[in-house]
């Protein structure tokens, strides 16, 4: 059924966009394509787990199969992630970054950095699946289409973050200095930003919401080491494919990827599910070179 299947593609493609926002950031504002990304999604899904194994998902409420300790530790996983991800930063990006190092560096030691963090997943946490709730719950029926009251709930708590963080950038001067930042990391230095100030918050930024999809991918319906590996792809697709820098970009890269793999099940084997992004990718760039909301000329 295409409704079924369009709002199942909406309910992923929130997941997918807000990992994608930080791919985003990361490839405008640091100038490289950071594969470690998907591994700070798995760490924000196993972080929050840790708070969950201590105080539990919490009494469920109304509909849904959690209570408030799981939002309570989801942020705190999205806090902890985020200060990890600027500690990868200062471990590893920015000694290269002062050294000089070509983008192509940075990118493989992107690659090193996410095979050592899923490595610590495994280690930590082993192979098997594992749950934040076992609890049922009945779906909705809205107008024929089939709705989980989880996902409803994750839907509406990504579109508040994302509001959030539109004023952030639009408003806030640490958010003025991010997008000067990605217009012209040399001009916005000139002009007396503080760079490495910017790159910290970047990552923090980045981080936390990548813990947030970790999460919420993880809610529904399980938690697995490759959780943020399996969403890597999906992630670089939309980020691209929306313009790289933009977040309103990515938020609809994100929809778009999520529509076109849930679709795409109508009519092609399962297993093709992942070629979906890319040929929606494909055919968008070929039409629109520098992605839906980027401008003419940018790298």
């Amino acid at each position: 059924m295409i409704a079924q299947a369009l709002a199942d593609g909406i309910f992923t493609g929130a997941i997918v966009a807000l990992g994608a926002i930080g791919v985003s950031f990361t490839l405008q504002i640091m100038r490289f394509a950071n594969f470690s990304h998907s591994e700070l999604i798995t760490w924000g899904a196993y972080l929050a787990l840790v708070f969950v194994a201590f105080a539990g998902p919490g009494t469920p409420t109304g509909p849904f199969t959690f209570g408030w300790q799981l939002l309570a530790a989801a942020a705190m996983a999205a806090l902890l992630t985020g200060l990890a991800a600027w500690g990868v930063d200062v471990l590893v990006f920015r000694r290269l970054r002062r050294r000089g190092a070509h983008p192509l560096a940075m990118v493989f030691a992107a690659f090193g950095a996410a095979l050592v963090m899923r490595h610590l997943v495994v280690l930590v946490w082993g192979h098997e699946s594992r749950f934040y709730t076992r609890e049922l719950q009945i779906a909705w029926q809205v107008m024929g289409v089939k709705v989980l009251p989880d996902q409803a709930f994750i839907l509406l708590l990504a579109v508040a973050v994302v509001t959030v963080l539109h004023l952030f950038l639009a408003y806030s001067r640490t958010g003025m200095a991010m997008r000067a930042m990605a217009e012209s990391p040399a001009l916005a230095q000139a002009c007396g930003i503080r760079t490495e100030a910017v790159i910290r918050t970047t990552w923090i930024v980045s981080g936390a919401l990548a813990a947030l999809a970790g999460v919420f991918a993880g809610l529904t319906p399980q938690l697995h080491p490759e959780i943020g590996f399996n969403l890597l792809l999906a992630l670089f697709a939309a980020a691209i494919l929306g313009g790289s820098g933009s977040l309103p970009g990515a938020v609809i890269g994100g929809l778009l990827v999520g529509i076109a793999e849930n679709v795409a099940l109508l009519f092609v084997n399962p297993g093709y599910k992942g070629a979906m992004p890319f040929l929606l990718l494909l055919l968008v760039l070929l039409v629109r070179p520098q992605g839906i909301f980027g401008e003419k000329g940018e790298r």
